[in-house]
């Protein structure tokens, strides 16, 4: 087993709203309890998966404060700070250290298709914020439309004291790990894959030691990391292949939507609803994904009956 203190399986918490799109505060609570009972090793907050996209600046404060008092050092919680605003990130992530929050994830400055911060102002962002003194996580992620190259990665890795993380998910994650790993060394200490799992196996032959997959079925993933880091290859490999359906399910047809639409069936919260102009996930779709989580019985699909 590896002695990284960044391993295992640390989901995204879905944003839970009502029907009349206000965020359900008391579901929120619940999706955190449900996670903690799903044996995570850390959960992340405020990322793509969380809808913050949708959330306004107000919002976002608030599920900081709710989401880590809540949670209160059951497990680590990582808030997504990600801004445009080198200030505006500093600033959140000041938020975090204040609610003793455990680490914080950034991806590269951007701002729709067209403006996005070049390697020496994706550093310098980094830089600042790390100022705060808050371990950081890096987001490699193709919504940005930035590329992080290994040789930017290893900089901040090696000169800003508290960049530790990588989530590496863009294409071809696996090639991307195993040169980050051997240009980096000892300074990567917590590289992880995304992506819901679409390519955990692969990642963790490259050197992964930890996942940050949605909310819906860490218990079913969390083995197969543990099973690899312990040596159980071959044990870790058919677990992965007997879920690789349902991930896949995940991943295709439905996108962060799937996590809501399970925890909803399973009496986690009371409503799957996205904010306009996110629309409902198409009722086939819905269908099969129950049906197909069915064979696996999470515990998300039954935790709140």
């Amino acid at each position: 087993m590896s002695i990284n203190k960044f391993i295992g399986c640390w989901p995204v918490a879905p944003t839970p709203f009502h029907l009349n799109g206000e965020i359900d505060r008391d579901g929120m609570k619940r999706v955190l309890d449900c996670m903690v009972d799903q044996n995570v090793d850390g959960i992340c907050i405020l990322a793509n998966y969380s809808e913050q996209f949708l959330l306004s600046d107000k919002e976002r404060e608030m599920l900081t404060r709710l989401c880590i008092e809540h949670i209160a050092g059951r497990v680590p919680v990582i808030t997504t700070v990600s801004h445009f605003s080198t200030d505006v990130a500093f600033s959140r992530a000041k938020l975090v250290k204040e609610l003793g929050g455990e680490m914080i994830m950034m991806m590269a400055p951007y701002h729709g298709a067209l403006m996005r911060g070049t390697p020496d102002q994706t550093f310098e962002q980094f830089s600042k914020v790390g100022e705060v003194g808050v371990t950081i996580m890096v987001q490699d992620a193709p919504l940005s439309g930035v590329d992080l190259s290994v040789p930017l990665l290893v900089k901040m890795a090696k000169e800003i004291e508290m960049v530790k993380c990588f989530k590496i998910e863009c294409a071809q994650a696996a090639s991307k790990l195993r040169v980050l790993i051997r240009e980096g060394g000892d300074f990567i200490e917590g590289p992880f894959d995304g992506e819901e799992g679409i390519t955990l196996f692969a990642d963790l032959e490259a050197g992964a030691t930890g996942n940050m997959s949605s909310a819906m079925i860490p218990d079913l993933i969390r083995p197969v990391i543990l099973d690899f880091l312990d040596g159980k290859n071959k044990e870790s490999e058919e677990k992965y292949d007997h879920i690789l359906p349902l991930i896949n399910y995940e991943n295709r047809q439905c996108g962060f939507r799937a996590t809501k639409v399970i925890m909803k069936e399973g009496g986690v919260i009371n409503s799957d609803f996205c904010r306009h102009p996110i629309p409902s996930l198409e009722e086939n779709s819905r269908k099969g994904l129950i049906r197909l989580a069915k064979k696996y019985n999470p515990i998300a699909l039954h935790w709140g009956k």
